[in-house]
């Protein structure tokens, strides 16, 4: 049976189970992940401090625009956690700490070496 769509990429393997749809290899051995973890992002690399709430939820702060990778920004996440004795996760490329720590996060990101504004 012949492909007719060029682009296409097989999904699955009798031999190997699954495949990356990015590069083809098993997934066991696919780098792909790991890659877009380690990626810098683009952007000017200025730290950007906010306090969100969502509906009747409790507030967090939010910082947005460092020049990390994924693994950069989880491992800042938490030191600043532990700094400030808080929740918190890494979601969408951002920071979020449970709570309003907008200026202990902004002199700690300072003390770091951070361009904060």
């Amino acid at each position: 049976m012949e492909n007719d769509d060029l682009n296409s990429k097989p999904v699955y393997s009798t031999e190997g189970g699954s495949l990356c749809p990015e590069c083809g290899q098993a997934l066991g051995g696919c780098l792909c992940s790991d890659i877009k973890k380690a990626a810098l992002p683009a952007g000017d690399g200025v730290a950007r401090l906010s306090y969100e709430i969502k509906g009747k939820g409790k507030g967090v702060t939010v910082i947005r625009g460092l020049a990390l990778s994924e693994n950069g920004l989880l491992d800042l996440a938490k030191k600043l956690k532990q700094r400030f004795g808080a929740g918190g996760s890494v979601k969408d490329r951002a920071i979020q700490l449970q709570g309003d720590f907008r200026q202990q996060a902004r002199a700690e990101l300072l003390v770091l070496g951070y361009p904060v504004r």
